[in-house]
């Protein structure tokens, strides 16, 4: 079961992918259900409610849908809660060590869009990055969880994620800051869907980016050096996480802060994927210019 939402930009409709009896994939309307996808929908069970829907047969087939824009799988989240550094030959080509603890930093929620939506550079920007990451949308309140194994409940399920991050503004210098780097317009594309964490190994999946068809990393999140009980509780000592939060686990190695590959360009195409859970496509543009784009994003037929 895949969940997503289609749509022009803020009028998207929540839907269900899965197969019918003939085995096609279908697109199923989820709106008798729920008329969002969010945190409160999460809170509710609203994934096990999908599914009783689907399986009874009440879900209608979404008409057209194959035309429609793909939008972020879930709406607006009320945190985006990053984890730095988290495999060990990223922390390496960044010029760091492996951290003993978590990295963490924020991204404000309106750095979200859909993932096949045209994706401005930012006007001066001279290093802007590419970095495939798994995003883990959380499905309850937590807080202080006191052991590891309290924190896999947490989670609702998984989405593909592109943390975009200028790392002139990001790293030292006269402007470096984490917050300045990652929190530009459209800098967190999340997609094509949401999967329920019961259909996951999320220790076990496949991460690849490519930029205009070359690939820039390939791993998997076996290497990650926290796992997602681990981010979970660590966080939980910190702040509150609640339903429809979105945390980014961190990214491979393979991006332009190494060296070995150039920073993003106008019209560049970059994509990333992680098995299972779906591929990403964007356009760059640079913003400011006459090439802004009119374009919203793909469409459920082109994906």
């Amino acid at each position: 079961m895949k969940i997503a939402r289609l749509g022009e930009q803020g009028r998207e409709i929540p839907v269900v992918i899965a197969a019918d009896s003939t085995g096609a994939e279908t697109v199923y309307d989820a709106r008798p259900v729920t008329p969002a996808i969010d945190g409160a929908f999460l809170a509710n069970d609203g994934l096990d409610s999908l599914r009783t829907a689907l399986s009874a047969g009440t879900l209608p087939v979404l008409e057209n849908a194959a035309e429609l824009r793909i939008g972020s799988p879930i709406s607006r989240p009320n945190n985006v809660i990053c984890i730095g550094m988290n495999y060990a030959a990223h922390a390496a080509e960044s010029g760091a060590l492996p951290p003993t603890i978590p990295v963490v930093f924020l991204k404000p929620n309106n750095t979200v869009a859909g993932p096949f939506d045209a994706s401005p550079i930012p006007p001066l920007s001279a290093k802007y990055d590419w970095e495939v990451e798994l995003g883990i949308v959380v499905g309850r309140e937590v807080s202080y969880l006191s052991d590891v194994s309290e924190a896999a409940s947490a989670v609702a399920g998984y989405v593909v994620a592109n943390d975009l991050s200028e790392r002139e503004y990001q790293l030292p210098g006269a402007a470096g800051q984490w917050t300045k780097g990652k929190s530009l317009p459209k800098s967190t594309p999340l997609g094509p869907w949401l999967i329920p964490a019961s259909d996951v190994d999320a220790n076990n999946l496949q991460l690849k980016s490519w930029v205009n068809g070359e690939i820039r990393q390939d791993s998997n999140t076996a290497d990650l050096i926290f796992d997602v009980p681990t981010i979970i509780h660590h966080l939980s000592q910190y702040m509150t996480l609640e339903p429809g939060d979105v945390i980014l686990t961190g990214t491979p190695e393979g991006v332009a802060l190494s060296g070995r590959f150039p920073y993003i360009q106008d019209g560049d195409v970059v994509e990333v994927e992680i098995a299972d859970l779906g591929r990403q496509r964007q356009e760059f543009f640079r913003a400011g210019t006459t090439a802004a784009a009119t374009a919203s994003g793909s469409t459920a037929k082109e994906a």
